[in-house]
């Protein structure tokens, strides 16, 4: 069964379509503001959500795997995305003595200071990007947005 969209006149297949979609489309326009702040501190925003992670952990080190776990999307080259940091020393990888084969990984000084550069930054951003939008209908939205990916986040997951 096809649906139409009244308003825009674009066809979807289904309804779950349209909003996955939907939900890409404003992803993508919202990401772009996010991306323009980042590029002007040359990070990534999984680079700037890592080093947030490890600063809430701080000052002890996490696991590599444990953060790749905690970031808000998947990222298939975490080894890649902290030498990038560890080149700027930004964080500091270390193996544990006990278990060699562990990686865990900190953030540095230089970090916490960059992300305290970048707080009152990325709190504009977010304003830019939502505040149009009223509390109420954030806190609504936010409640979608929950229940449509609860089923799909794994049991052990910080999101759920």
């Amino acid at each position: 069964m096809k649906t139409k969209t009244a308003v825009t006149g674009r066809r979807f297949d289904t309804l779950e379509q349209e909003a996955f979609l939907g939900l890409w489309r404003t992803y993508d326009r919202l990401r772009e503001l996010e991306d323009e702040l980042f590029a002007r501190y040359d990070l990534t925003a999984q680079q700037y959500n890592a080093m947030r992670l490890l600063r809430s952990g701080h000052p002890a080190p996490i696991r590599t795997l444990d953060l790749a776990s905690r970031l808000v999307s998947r990222a298939p080259d975490i080894t890649r995305l902290l030498d990038k940091l560890q080149q700027r020393e930004l964080v500091a990888r270390q193996r544990p003595a006990d278990n060699r084969r562990v990686v865990c990984v900190r953030i540095t000084a230089a970090g916490i200071a960059l992300l305290d550069e970048l707080s009152e930054l990325v709190r504009d951003c977010h304003t830019r990007q939502l505040s149009h939008l009223t509390q109420k209908d954030l806190k609504w939205l936010i409640s979608l947005l929950r229940a449509a990916r609860l089923p799909h986040e794994d049991e052990d997951s910080t999101w759920r």
